[in-house]
């Protein structure tokens, strides 16, 4: 096996159960700054606060959290550790349309080289975040244990981010428009109760909104179709199901994905705080493999253009 770590950072909601279980040795960490004004480095395992705590908070969309990238200071120190024991860096990071990590890792690549011009850093900006980050490592990280050398392995996640998806209802889409972490929201903003915004990855690492649709049921019902429109091998896959306080919804999408598509493992996971920041309670979405995110999102468009006409001849 190629001697190298995989470093991803903690917008990437991996728990230490996920990162002890592929060999992830840690994360750096973004910071999160508070309502009262202080500032803290991102709790990624939930050990001081609790989710629904923190979820809850929000639910007045007053209390609103902001988040920034990792101190400088704090990658270099990370990097460092594994560089002076001989292993190479493959950094996996937030999407660059969302964040400026993956400019400052590209920084700091720069100047650990050149101590340490024995070693190689690859750093890419996923395109993705949150729980599609998650899955983006983990392919990774599965084909570095399949003996994949540090280039093998950054060519297979550059190959391969555009075919990350994310599909499943937000309750609202009041906090991804207030911090920018959506396209085209103007056409769909709002919080009429029961409406449902449906929403996958551009090309450009942004969510952009599919759809919509009226109740949870008919919400579950449209990510299945569209998942039966893109996804591929998934009796192969381990997807996930991620949410930002709706474990019940989470466990019904779990149970509808195992009954239709019978993948390898089904994980639910919570939204972590430097990604729940921005993204707020209500969410509750599949992320999975499949077909290559087309430009404009034309096809993707298409699909679920053709499953709300169906849906409203009901």
């Amino acid at each position: 096996m190629s001697d190298f770590v995989i470093i991803p950072d903690s917008s990437s909601d991996l728990t230490k159960e996920l990162r002890n279980r592929f060999r992830i040795p840690e994360c750096v960490r973004g910071i999160v700054y508070f309502p009262d004004g202080h500032e803290e480095l991102s709790d990624i395992d939930w050990e001081k606060y609790d989710p629904k705590t923190f979820y809850e908070s929000m639910s007045d969309k007053k209390t609103l959290y902001k988040t920034a990238c990792p101190p400088v200071e704090d990658i270099i120190s990370v990097y460092e550790r594994y560089l002076k024991e001989g292993k190479d860096i493959l950094a996996i990071c937030l999407s660059s349309a969302l964040s400026g990590t993956y400019q400052i890792c590209e920084m700091i690549k720069g100047q650990l080289l050149e101590k340490y011009p024995e070693r190689k850093i690859i750093c890419i900006d996923s395109m993705r975040y949150s729980t599609a980050l998650s899955l983006l490592i983990i392919m990774a990280a599965m084909k570095q244990q399949e003996g994949a050398t540090l280039e093998e392995t950054a060519a297979f996640v550059e190959s391969n981010k555009h075919r990350i998806h994310q599909m499943g209802p937000m309750d609202d889409l009041f906090f991804l428009c207030k911090t920018g972490r959506i396209s085209n929201y103007k056409a769909f903003f709002g919080t009429l109760v029961g409406i449902n915004p449906m929403a996958d990855f551009n090309r450009q690492g942004l969510s952009e909104v599919l759809g919509k649709f009226k109740g949870k049921k008919a919400a579950f019902d449209a990510v299945i179709k569209y998942m039966r429109k893109t996804v591929i091998d998934p009796e192969n896959q381990i997807m996930f199901v991620a949410h930002s306080n709706r474990p019940q919804a989470a466990e019904l999408l779990r149970e509808m994905i195992i009954s239709e598509f019978h993948p390898k493992e089904v994980i639910i996971n919570h939204v972590g705080m430097s990604c729940g920041a921005s993204i707020g309670p209500g969410l509750c979405a599949a992320f999975y493999f499949g077909t290559e995110i087309s430009e404009g999102m034309a096809r993707e468009k298409e699909i679920m253009d053709t499953l709300i006409k169906k849906q409203a001849k009901k």
